[in-house]
Order: structure tokens, then sequence, then C-alpha cells
């Protein structure tokens, strides 16, 4: 199967267990997971990544099982909460972090570089570094960074809670931008329902460590 399938995913975190997930993302949507804090979702992301050791099942990615595979082989993009950038780098310099690591050629990561950045509309910070940027500027640059090696699969932890209503709003706009024109498979933890109403085809609720349902979006009461 295209897009992502996990079957079996389990991981232990000291106590807590995310316990034999089965989840099936079809190339193309995006899928919303819900759940209260600490339900296991960030867990679920990192594995899917590949950061985070899993004790048993298996990771599939456009039919290519990638269970084993190094988070740098997977092309999956990545946007947490906080933007993870490196303060050490400016903005040009963090979103062609992954392009030097490949060995892309100078001239083709900068062109692609100045192409993210024009989509992503932070062209004009290009230069800044990332102290100075207010946190709907840091998010975006991290949702550059995340398609710099034009991932399969596009994962986000809860990009917009941190910020307030109109940035929030700009920056949903922003990724169901981003996903219709890269046609991208998406999965995107949130807690806000009118968030998940507003991105996603299809809506999965995580509780203690269990996938509890996946209901379509106009299910959703």
């Amino acid at each position: 199967m295209n897009g992502l399938k996990l079957h079996g995913v389990t991981i232990r975190a000291g106590a807590f267990l995310v316990d034999a997930v089965d989840m099936a993302v079809p190339a193309g949507e995006y899928f919303i997971l819900m759940g209260h804090t600490g339900a296991g979702k960030s867990l679920l992301l990192k594995a899917i990544c590949g950061v985070q050791p899993m004790t048993a099942g298996t990771i599939c990615i456009d039919g290519c099982d990638v269970t084993t595979l190094d988070p740098s082989d997977r092309r999956i993009g990545y946007v947490p909460q906080d933007s993870g950038l490196f303060p050490h780098l400016d903005v040009r310099g963090n979103i062609g972090f992954a392009l030097d690591l490949i060995g892309m050629d100078a001239p083709q990561a900068a062109a692609r570089v100045e192409t993210l950045a024009n989509e992503t509309g932070i062209t004009h910070l290009l230069s800044r570094r990332i102290h100075g940027l207010s946190g709907g500027e840091r998010q975006k640059v991290a949702i550059a960074r995340a398609l710099a090696r034009d991932p399969r699969l596009l994962l986000l932890d809860e990009p917009v809670s941190a910020l307030d209503e109109a940035t929030r709003d700009e920056l949903c706009d922003l990724l169901a931008r981003v996903h219709q024109e890269h046609n991208l498979t998406a999965m995107h933890i949130c807690h806000n329902r009118a968030e998940a109403a507003r991105l996603g085809s299809r809506i999965g609720t995580m509780n203690n460590g269990r996938l509890v349902s996946v209901v379509a979006r106009s299910a959703q009461p």
C-alpha cells in the first residue's frame, strides 16, 4: 500500500506502553491524530521518524519497510511543536541543512532553499538568525526545512498549538496549501477540533497508548 502503514507498533517508554498500533494512511491523505496529553501520540510520531526505539511492529512508507532504516534514509519531513531549529544557523542554513547532509551541489541547494522560502513566505528572513524570529516565523522555517528533501511523508507534532489565533489560522492555510501542492501524505497531531476539521480528512484518537478510533471528518461531532 502506498502511504503510511503501521502494523503492531509497540513502544515502551518507562512504565508507559504504546500498544500494538495498527494504522493505514493512504498516499496523499492529511490524517489528524488526537488524544489527551500523554496518550502516546508524540512517541508514535518519533517511532515513525526512527528516533524512538520500538519493541515490536513494522512501519512501511509507500510499500517500503523502513522499520530498521536510519532516520535520514526514511525521507520523512518532521515539524515539532517547538520548531527544533538550529540556533547557530540562520534561516537559510536551517532550510538547507538536510541538503548539505546529502551533498547536494551548492547552486542546486541554493535554488531549492529559495523556492521553499518563497512558498512559505519567508524569503525576507533568509539572512536572519533564529533567536529574533516570532513563533509563527519559526514554524514557517521548520515547515520549509521539513520539505527540503522532498519527503514522501510529513509528520507534524502540534505545529500551531503555541501560536495566537491569527497566526494559527495563517499556518493552517499554509499547511493545507503545502499538502496539496506537494501531494504529501501527512500525519498531524493536534488538540483543537476546529484545526482538525479544517485540515484532516480522517481523525484518529489515541488513549492510554492505544489507537481507539479512526473516523472521517464528517463523522466528528
